[in-house]
């Protein structure tokens, strides 16, 4: 039987070669675009990839032909010459300079250009804004004009990182509170930061964009496929800096506009849990689950911390020290003091704004009477709602 010889190693190559309405649906190593901006960047990575793979044959090959050809083993006479010698060489030398200037600025510059014009075009017919705030190491979420905002969490066990048990299907890309977005809509995406510059990335959206503290930078959506798509803080932006992924669910408007009276609900039963008295065992179950979520990475699952950045919270003295002052405020530096406002030029950040009333006051009692904490007090979340 007569063997066909088909090289494995050069199918790679293959697509390089196609015609350009065929390379602009080969992905190569990228992921299935699903918005005009991720499709815009496939489709200029593969026409550069075309034009550079064609740059590197021909050179090459006039080089490869060069040396055989003109090798002093053949009985090639080596030409003996200085500076210029007449027009014929400087037409060799301006027609590659030409064509260069031309695959430059026409063939590769204008695209580009063009793509980062639509990418920038952030106002242009949009439909909704999102606001994404980086904090370490988690995601905050709001959407404006309906008043629903979020935090957004890694779900992934600490278990499983630390190799407890065996790593889920989506490890370190599952959140608590995924994202959700209508498709067929423009979204104006809002990026800012509390502490350290992050960086908001979806490879599928083709986004990928930092989010500076002290700035207000954008970049925009038009998601054109349900599903759910997964990316992650592309920025070393500290210890556990890989633990804050990104999932955004895309959904049929319909669905969207149910997800988002869920959370508004959501949002005005929390909002009235700060007008009931919570019992001590109410707190303390309730500041446990916060506490995994917001606190653990930095403080630890047995409050030990990682000092000197993270300090323990076992016998510390802003946990052990009295809630209230004389007048019924916390005083500097006090324990509701710092989980509220933070402190400055350290890793302790804010969270009177990213955390509920109740998700304040059960935090607070759960780190003074966990670790060893044996204040046994508690502080209601009408408290912290008077003192914001």
């Amino acid at each position: 039987m007569k063997t066909v010889f088909r090289p494995p190693h050069l199918l790679p190559l293959l697509p390089g070669f196609l015609p350009c309405s065929v390379l602009a649906a080969y992905n190569f190593t990228f992921p299935e675009p699903v918005t005009p901006i991720a499709r815009e960047t496939l489709h200029i990575h593969n026409e550069f990839m075309l034009i550079i793979t064609t740059l590197f044959v021909v050179v090459f090959a006039i080089m490869i032909y060069s040396m055989i050809k003109h090798r002093k083993s053949v009985g090639h006479p080596a030409a003996r010459f200085t500076g210029p010698r007449g027009a014929l060489q400087w037409f060799w030398v301006a027609v590659p300079f030409a064509i260069l200037l031309f695959i430059d600025f026409v063939l590769m510059g204008i695209p580009a250009v063009q793509a980062i014009f639509s990418m920038e075009d952030t106002k242009t017919r949009a439909d909704l804004v999102l606001k994404v705030t980086g904090m370490q190491w988690k995601w905050q979420y709001e959407y404006p004009e309906a008043g629903v905002r979020f935090t957004s969490t890694l779900a992934t066990p600490r278990q499983q990182i630390a190799n407890g048990e065996a790593k889920g299907e989506h490890y370190l890309l599952e959140v608590d509170n995924p994202v959700v977005l209508p498709v067929g809509k423009k979204v104006r995406v809002l990026l800012t930061s509390l502490d350290v510059i992050h960086t908001w990335w979806v490879p599928q959206f083709g986004v990928k964009r930092d989010a500076i503290p002290g700035f207000l930078r954008e970049t925009w959506l038009l998601i054109e496929q349900p599903g759910i798509y997964r990316g992650q803080c592309a920025e070393l932006c500290g210890k556990d800096h890989g633990f804050m992924p990104v999932v955004v669910h895309a959904v049929p408007e319909a669905e969207y506009l149910a997800w988002l009276e869920t959370k508004k609900s959501a949002a005005k039963a929390a909002a009235g849990g700060a007008e009931r008295a919570w019992s001590k065992d109410e707190l303390l179950a309730a500041g446990k689950e916060v506490y995994a979520k917001q606190c653990v990475a930095c403080h630890q699952a047995n409050g030990q911390g990682l000092p000197p950045a993270f300090p323990p919270l076992a016998g510390s003295t802003v946990v052990n020290t009295p809630l209230f002052g004389m007048d019924g405020k916390p005083a500097h530096d006090s324990h509701v003091d710092r989980v509220m406002n933070g402190k400055a030029n350290t890793a302790m950040q804010a969270f009177r704004n990213t955390l509920s009333d109740v998700e304040l006051a059960a935090v607070i009692t759960y780190e003074r009477n966990s670790f060893g904490n044996t204040r046994g007090d508690m502080v209601q979340p009408a408290q912290i709602k008077a003192l914001r």
